[in-house]
């Protein structure tokens, strides 16, 4: 019997609906499609970022150095970077629908000011009863270390919880250790993924 839901963070619940800034700043500095998110996820900094190696504002301070970048200029870049991304609140609504029934988590690999974001910019903090952040235990998804956090935290046996993540290896990490697991598209009924599962989905 399914006893927690875990979610992926960005991707999931926070999604890139606009990637016209990024592409504005790629073009201006002359780097590829994609590349801002290259250099910021993907680089060898972005991933000590992400296992909390470094901080959220060194990753950017290191941006701005590489791409020779005045304070105004990143400063404007880091802000057109994010300004696309739009918060799913009908997805929120589903997964605060969810308890207290089941419980609720979420698996990000991110960067330490997360818990931030979510506690204060966003106010969803609350909608989770257990937070695992890659930058906060230093190991980041696909590794089953951070999947058994989670379970620990949440006090759940893994073939009773159900994970969420927009990436297909993430998906495959968390089955390889008993998990169930939904990949995550814009185009999935969610809902309908758990009622298969065997979950009880308010208002669906």
């Amino acid at each position: 019997m399914i006893k927690a839901v875990i979610f992926d963070f960005g991707g999931v619940i926070l999604r890139t609906q606009s990637w016209t800034g990024r592409r504005k700043w790629e073009q201006r500095l002359g780097l590829d499609e994609h590349g801002a998110e290259q250099l910021v996820f993907n680089s060898q900094m972005g991933r000590q970022a992400q296992h909390g190696k470094i901080s959220y504002r060194q990753l950017w301070r290191w941006v701005g150095d590489f791409l020779h970048l005045s304070a105004a200029d990143l400063q404007a870049f880091e802000a057109d970077f994010w300004a696309g991304d739009v918060l799913d609140s009908q997805l929120v609504a589903m997964i605060r629908g969810l308890r207290p029934r089941y419980h609720t988590g979420l698996i990000s690999n991110a960067f330490d000011d997360l818990r931030d974001v979510l506690t204060h910019q966003l106010a969803i903090a609350d909608a989770f009863d257990v937070i695992v952040i890659s930058a906060e235990e230093g190991v980041m998804k696909p590794d089953p270390r951070l999947y058994h956090i989670a379970l620990e935290r949440l006090g759940c046996r893994p073939e009773e919880t159900v994970f969420i993540d927009d990436f297909a290896h993430n998906i495959a990490g968390a089955q390889a250790i008993g998990m169930h697991g939904v990949h995550f598209r814009p185009q999935v009924d969610l809902a309908q993924e758990l009622k298969k599962l065997g979950l009880q989905v308010e208002g669906h």
